[in-house]
């Protein structure tokens, strides 16, 4: 069940990312990296359904992740590149080539290459309250950095940035979501609601949301999403070891096999950014002020 659950919330993610795209492309410059792009967007139906997606996914991403660890969950989430890329291609009427589709397949590969080969498992080792922390604000640490450094860059070279962000913000996300369904196992429901992890993860996701559709107004989905795909599992693998005590195996041939995920991780990015095929790419200039 883990893997079904995984599987069908790829494919829902997949599809709500291309159809939001296309309807964010068409939001005024003017709203981004602001909440009032979302309160813009709310009136398009094309974004409600893109949304709408994207929330079953996420049910049915946080049910697999109460049932699995991020070890077989974050892989299978990493496919919804995958079926965003084929959705997109259907949707354009172009195709994507062998460079395309390579690319496609060394990020999503190069992902659950790296999760896979240090095999994270779950220990019931107790961590910390300042390793705790440090992790937590070290992740959202970098995500500031990358907005800070994205809006020091052109309009056009934003999204990547952007994106990875989000991906950061959605995989401390992912990690709590996993601590909050401890939390009702343990406890009962009653235990979440008077707990602080529910709440930070709304606010975590409606921030996510609002830098993901800032990347997806600024340029084409091959921009963001390949980001956004390699820096979620990235970052809830890193919360997983740094405050809920998962171990990554460290001997010489997984090691190996996780440099070689991350750098068919690289690679797949800078293909599919550089692939002029890809979908959704709508040239504009920042608006002066």
């Amino acid at each position: 069940m883990v893997y079904l659950f995984g599987l069908i919330a790829a494919c829902l993610l997949g599809l709500g990312f291309v159809l939001q795209q296309h309807a964010a492309e068409r939001a005024p410059v003017s709203d981004m990296l602001s909440f009032r792009l979302l309160w813009d967007l709310v009136r398009v139906p094309l974004w409600l359904g893109g949304i709408g997606c994207m929330v079953v996914g996420q049910i049915l991403s946080a049910v697999a992740l109460s049932k699995g660890d991020l070890s077989k969950v974050e892989p299978l989430l990493a496919t919804n590149l995958l079926f965003a890329m084929a959705l997109a291609r259907w949707m354009s009427g172009e195709r994507l080539g062998g460079s395309g589709w390579s690319g496609v397949l060394l990020l999503s590969g190069g992902v659950a290459a790296f999760i896979l080969a240090g095999r994270p498992t779950g220990t019931d080792a107790q961590v910390g309250a300042l390793r705790h922390w440090l992790v937590f604000g070290l992740v959202v640490g970098v995500a500031l950095a990358l907005i800070v450094v994205a809006r020091h860059l052109p309009f056009f070279e934003e999204p990547p940035l952007l994106a990875a962000a989000a991906g950061a913000l959605y995989g401390l996300q992912d990690a709590l979501t996993r601590v909050s369904s401890q939390i009702i196992a343990d406890d009962g429901i009653p235990a979440l609601l008077v707990s602080w992890e529910p709440y930070t993860i709304v606010a975590l996701a409606v921030t996510g949301l609002m830098l993901v559709q800032s990347a997806f107004e600024a340029g084409p989905l091959r921009m963001s999403l390949p980001a956004l795909t390699a820096a979620e599992p990235i970052a809830g693998i890193a919360c997983g070891i740094g405050f809920l005590g998962d171990r990554l195996h460290t001997d010489p041939a997984a090691l190996a096999w996780a440099t070689a995920g991350l750098a068919a991780v690289v690679t797949g990015v800078f293909v599919l950014a550089r692939h002029p095929a890809m979908p959704g790419s709508v040239a504009r200039e920042r608006e002066p002020g």
